[in-house]
C-alpha cells in the first residue's frame, strides 16, 4: 500500500490489490498516510499463493474494474476528502458500567473494563513526569497519531497503571517510534508479535517491578499496569487495532503487555542496559518483539547440562533472534564455571546445528526462484546435505537476561529478524519529585491472606 501511494504522489494513478480479508487493512494504511482515495480491488486470492491458475483465476474478474481504477477520474471526496471530527473533550458521562460499554463498543478498550480517564484521574497521572500535557512525544504509526503526554496519561488511566509509571511508558512510546525496532512491521504483522518490555536499573526497586517469581504471570500493578497501558498507546494512539490494523493469524496473548524486570541484585554479570553502553545507576527500558516462547528444564544443573538443552530447543525452521532469560541460580552455576554472558550467546551460535537438509535456507539457496538468505554465497554452503549448518548465525542475535523465579527452568522467547531485529534501549528519565513521588504510591502492594 505505501509504494502504492508514493506512485500516487508521483501523480501516477495506482490500484492496489489485496485478499479480501485485508481490505479494511489497506484502507486504514492509505488513511494513515493521508491518501484515503487510494483505489482498491478485493481478491479471493489468498496471500503468497503460488497456484498460477487460482491466481489466474482470482485476478481475470477483476481486470475491467483494474483498468477503470487507473482511468477514470478521481470523484469529488477522492481529490478532497472529508476531515474527520475531533472527538470533545469530554466523551461521555455515565457510571462505570455505562462508561466501559461505551468505550469497548468504540473500539477503545482491549475487551477488559478500564478506569474512566476522568479530568481529576489524568491531571493526578499528569503528576509522574515534568513534561507539559500538551509535549508531543513524537507520531506513532500506523496512524501517525500524535503521542502527546496528555495522552498516554489518558490511556495509563484507563490500564489502571500509576503515575510512577509515566516515566516508563513515555520511554516506551520513545522506542516505538525509532526506526530501529521495526514497529511499522512487528505491529501489524500477521506473524502474530508482542513486545516484550525489559526494565532495567534502579526504577525497578522503585516501582516494585517484579524480577523473580512468575515475571510473565499477571498479579504485580507495576508490570502488568505499565504493559497494558502500552499495548491501548499502540491501539488508540498508534491505531493498531485487532483484525484491521493488526493481522495476527493467530494472534498473541501476550500484547496485553510483557514487562519483566532484571533480577540484577542476583545476578553475576553486567545488566542488559549495561550491555547497551549505558551507567549501572541509570534506569533503562529495552524491547524485544517476540512471537514464540519456550519453557526449557536443563538436562543437567551444571553447564553442559544447561548450554546442551539450550541448543537442542534452537528453532532449525526459522530465522529468529533470541532473549534467553536464565533464573539467578542458573546464571551463576554458569558463572562459576568461567561463562560470560558473551561465551553463552558464542557457544549457541556455534554449536545450535542441524544437518543442512533440515536448515531454513538450504532448499531456498538451491532453488533459482528464491533470492540467496543472509547473503549466503553458494560456495559458503555445506556440500553434502548431511553436513551441519549453524541455526544462529550470529552471537549478536542473542541477548541474556536474567530474572524468573528459583529451580533452574529457563525462558527462551523467539521472534523474526526482520534484518536483524534490534534490541533497543532508552534511558528513562525521572521527575524532579521522584523520590516523594514514589514514596507517596510506594505501599500499593498486595497483601495475601494465608490459607
Amino acid at each position: 500500500m505505501y509504494d502504492a501511494i508514493r506512485v500516487e504522489e508521483l501523480d501516477k494513478p495506482a490500484v492496489v490489490i489485496v485478499n479480501a480479508g485485508f481490505v479494511a487493512t489497506a484502507k486504514t494504511a492509505a488513511s494513515g498516510r493521508g491518501m484515503p482515495g487510494v483505489r482498491i480491488m478485493a481478491s479471493p486470492v489468498i496471500p503468497n499463493c503460488i497456484d498460477e491458475a487460482e491466481v489466474d483465476a482470482g485476478i481475470t474478474p477483476l481486470i475491467k474494474d483494474i483498468v477503470a481504477g487507473l482511468t477514470k477520474p478521481l470523484s469529488a471526496e477522492e481529490k478532497a476528502p472529508s476531515q474527520k471530527e475531533e472527538h470533545p473533550r469530554i466523551v461521555f458521562r455515565g457510571t462505570l458500567k455505562e462508561v466501559n460499554r461505551f468505550f469497548y463498543k468504540r473500539g477503545w478498550t482491549d475487551g477488559l473494563p478500564v478506569l474512566p480517564p476522568t479530568e481529576e484521574e489524568v491531571a493526578e497521572m499528569l503528576s509522574g513526569t515534568d513534561l507539559p500535557p500538551d509535549h508531543v512525544v513524537g507520531q506513532l504509526i500506523p496512524r501517525l497519531g500524535k503521542v502527546t503526554v496528555e495522552r498516554i496519561a489518558i490511556n495509563a488511566v484507563m490500564a489502571g497503571a500509576l503515575p510512577t509509571h509515566m516515566p516508563v511508558l513515555i520511554a516506551a512510546a520513545e522506542i516505538l517510534m525509532d526506526r530501529r525496532v521495526y514497529f511499522g512491521q512487528f505491529g501489524v504483522s500477521t506473524g502474530s508479535f508482542a513486545p516484550m518490555w525489559l526494565i532495567n536499573g534502579p526504577i525497578r526497586n522503585d516501582l516494585r517491578i517484579n524480577c523473580k517469581t512468575g515475571i510473565l504471570s499477571p498479579g504485580d500493578i507495576a508490570n502488568s499496569g505499565i504493559g497494558r497501558a502500552i499495548s491501548l498507546i499502540i491501539k488508540n494512539i498508534g491505531g493498531i487495532r485487532k483484525g484491521v490494523e493488526d493481522m495476527g493469524v493467530m494472534g498473541n496473548p501476550g500484547k496485553i503487555g510483557m514487562v519483566v524486570g532484571e533480577n540484577e541484585e542476583e545476578s553475576p554479570w553486567d545488566p542488559l542496559h549495561v550491555d547497551h553502553g549505558l551507567a549501572r545507576e541509570d534506569s533503562a527500558i529495552t524491547v524485544h518483539f517476540m512471537d514464540n516462547s519456550q519453557l526449557i528444564t536443563p538436562y543437567h544443573v551444571d553447564d553442559n547440562g544447561i548450554l546442551r538443552v539450550l541448543i537442542d530447543n534452537i528453532n532449525p525452521g526459522r530465522q529468529l533472534v533470541y532473549t534467553i532469560i536464565f533464573n539467578a541460580e542458573t546464571a551463576r552455576i554458569l558463572s562459576k564455571r568461567g561463562w560470560s554472558k558473551q561465551d553463552v550467546r558464542e557457544f549457541i551460535s556455534e554449536y545450535a546445528r542441524v544437518p543442512a537438509y533440515q536448515h531454513r535456507v538450504w532448499e531456498r539457496v538451491f532453488t533459482e526462484a528464491s533470492p540467496n538468505p543472509w547473503g549466503l554465497r553458494r560456495q559458503q554452503m555445506p556440500i553434502s546435505p548431511m553436513e551441519t549448518m549453524r541455526i544462529i548465525p550470529n552471537p549478536d542475535w542473542i541477548r541474556v537476561f536474567v530474572a524468573g523465579g528459583p529451580l533452574s527452568s529457563m525462558g527462551l522467547y523467539g521472534g523474526d529478524h526482520f534484518d536483524v531485529q534490534k534490541w533497543v534501549t532508552k534511558k528513562i528519565q525521572l521527575p524532579a519529585n521522584w523520590n516523594k513521588l514514589v514514596a507517596k504510591y510506594r505501599n500499593i502492594v498486595p497483601n495475601y491472606a494465608l490459607y
